[in-house]
């Protein structure tokens, strides 16, 4: 099927790009062979997305020249690491990389600071390891996020056998990857191998990128709303009766463009777990063949449920999947967070949450968390899990071992118990300078800063427990999610913030704009009559998000809050 008027369209750029080569391969094999190039031509740097890399360069070094540079990115269903995957991660850290490692957002794993010679070493490696780059960026669907906390479900085993599944179901089936990174084959460009349509995607793949998650209520840690497409699990006595399905969420927008704005998913119905593959298929198809293809910036699945309304997407599922969606079942959210010091998992052995600031995995003075963390890997071997707030999960830990290990983290100046401030568990942030090309501020570097100081003026007006949400990017991609917290900062310009207020707990709530253009050191001075506010205005046990929400926007609809 094709979207109507499609064909009289003008594509972007990027559709001509996937059309004219859908092995995805361009020049890349070629420029990897030339030993002279450190960087790869602009429209193969669109194919290198899909192989799970971005090339980039560091932008603090921008006055003296372009220093070209990678990011590597895995794809890991549910954040899955095995001990040796870990290892292996560590080591490929410091061998090519800039010696960190980065947790993301959506439970995968970032090196960052490779050089080209470093890309073919590095990505054949994760493979050995059992693991991908393929599709971990790029317009098809992501890493598949699954709910990482042990111990908040009894239906975790199937939900992860779930997001394995789709993760492989929805896989694009190009060959170039295999040829290029682990092969080390010179590609026949003109063969008619590259005709083939890939069965899924066909030729031009997905209008832009496509993510999913799982979760399993009442913990939102994959803040399913965000996606593309969830699957909220539905457990009915002590069993998985199946899954309602949401789709049409999304968080990306651009300044002084009201076409764009952030989405939450909608709720379309329930499903069993039988019928999760055909479900997801059928959604995905929907987005390749209604998705716009002619503006990027408009062309993400939350669009067309906007423009074409949860009606007409549920009838055109249930038209290509041949049989109806139940009503969607109860379910209730109450928490987004992540779980942090020992705690016992459901199978009785134990499991350790770990606050990473914004995911970055490094040893900084006395603080060596990336030290601490390869040894306990190396003499325990536990299971890891990624969360979607940046966190690990250091799982199936047995009782004779949680001293010696919580001592080897204290020897290396980290903290198990009490770890860190309630505020800076609760926060996150985008890499965004130097690595990130789109970054219009700071977010990654400074947040640590901003976060001082909101302690110090909690502290003077006597709200330092409070947890409040804290997100901050470095451009309105929204990677971080800071659409959704209680307080989102979005770089604007330079050292300069739009300011959102209004999300709640539980990640069900889009925030809204509350101020356009604050420098970064004057936030505090436009955030501190708020927080009086709250603190002589607000409701027993009122969040502060909540008291946001309430007090300033809640008489205005998500349409006038775009504008």
């Amino acid at each position: 099927m094709i979207k109507e008027n499609q064909a009289n369209i003008k594509l972007s750029k990027n559709e001509s790009l996937k059309e004219g080569d859908p092995r995805l391969s361009g020049g890349i094999p070629g420029t990897l062979a030339d030993p002279e190039l450190d960087r790869f031509a602009s429209d193969d740097t669109q194919f290198l997305k899909f192989h799970g890399i971005y090339q980039q360069d560091d932008r603090d070094l921008r006055k003296k020249g372009k220093k070209f540079m990678f990011m590597i990115r895995t794809r890991q269903p549910g954040g899955l690491t095995t001990a040796d995957q870990y290892l292996t991660f560590d080591d490929l850290a410091d061998r090519f990389g800039n010696g960190t490692l980065r947790i993301t957002s959506r439970q995968a794993f970032q090196f960052h600071g490779v050089l080209k010679g470093g890309l073919g070493p590095t990505i054949q490696k994760i493979n050995e390891a059992l693991l991908t780059t393929l599709a971990a960026c790029g317009d098809v669907v992501r890493n598949v996020m699954a709910p990482p906390t042990p111990a908040t479900n009894k239906v975790e085993d199937e939900i992860y056998r779930d997001a394995g599944l789709l993760s492989n179901a929805l896989l694009p089936q190009c060959t170039a990857y295999h040829q290029i990174w682990l092969e080390g084959q010179k590609l026949d460009l003109g063969g008619a191998e590259d005709k083939v349509e890939d069965p899924l995607y066909g030729k031009t793949y997905l209008p832009r990128k496509f993510k999913v998650a799982f979760a399993a209520p009442p913990s939102n840690d994959t803040d399913i709303f965000t996606n593309c497409m969830g699957f909220i699990a539905i457990e009915e006595n002590g069993k998985l009766a199946g899954y309602n399905l949401t789709a049409g969420g999304g968080l990306g927008m651009n300044h002084n463009n009201e076409a764009t704005f952030p989405r939450k998913a909608d709720v379309i119905g329930f499903l069993t777990p039988d019928q999760i593959e055909a479900v997801a298929k059928g959604v995905v198809s929907i987005h390749r063949d209604f998705g716009d293809r002619s503006e990027r910036k408009h062309a993400r699945l939350k669009y067309v449920l906007e423009d074409r309304g949860v009606e007409w997407f549920r009838s055109e599922l249930e038209s290509r999947i041949g049989f109806k969606l139940e009503t969607a079942r109860p379910f209730d959210f109450t928490s987004q967070a992540d779980v942090f010091g020992w705690q016992k998992n459901t199978q009785g052995s134990w499991f350790l949450g770990l606050f990473i600031q914004s995911g970055r995995i490094q040893d900084t003075g006395d603080y060596r968390l990336k030290t601490a963390l390869r040894k306990v890997v190396e003499k325990f071997r536990p299971e890891l899990r990624q969360t979607s707030a940046q966190n690990l999960i250091i799982n199936h830990v047995g009782e004779a071992d949680k001293e010696a290990i919580t001592k080897i983290f204290e020897e290396h100046g980290v903290e198990v118990e009490n770890q860190s401030t309630i505020l800076r568990r609760a926060s996150m942030a985008c890499p965004a300078l130097p690595t990130c090309g789109l970054a219009l501020a700071e977010s990654e570097r400074v947040l640590p800063d901003i976060l001082g100081r909101f302690e110090d003026l909690l502290g003077e007006l006597e709200l330092k427990d409070e947890e409040i949400v804290i997100r901050m990017t470095g451009c309105p991609n929204g990677c971080a999610r800071p659409y959704m917290a209680e307080i989102g900062f979005v770089g604007r310009a330079p050292n300069k913030y739009q300011i959102y207020l209004g999300g709640n707990e539980a990640s069900t709530r889009v925030n809204r704009l509350y101020k356009e253009s604050i420098p970064n050191d004057k936030i505090i001075e436009e955030l501190r009559p708020v927080f009086e506010r709250f603190k002589n205005e607000r409701q027993p046990g009122e969040r502060f998000g909540d008291f946001c929400f309430r007090a300033y926007f809640d008489n205005v609809s998500s349409e006038e809050a775009r504008q």
